[in-house]
């Protein structure tokens, strides 16, 4: 039940930076607190990758039940 918690905020946190990028990329009010959109892309998928490893760390070394 942890596993499956945690799980769940690693993919929420996922969501989160997604749609950060997705503002970023599609909407250009969202870019104007970030001058540099490149950094703060890399930002976002650097978070997304962090809780990606994560995800595949729990897959890879324990049972999680559906």
């Amino acid at each position: 039940m942890l596993l499956k918690a945690l799980i769940k905020r690693l993919e929420g946190e996922i969501a989160v930076a997604r749609a950060n990028i997705d503002v970023y990329l599609t909407n250009s009010v969202g870019i104007g607190e970030h001058p540099d959109v490149v950094e703060a892309v890399e930002s976002q998928v650097e978070k997304m990758a962090a809780a990606q490893e994560k995800i595949d760390t729990i897959n890879a070394h324990f049972t999680v039940g559906d």
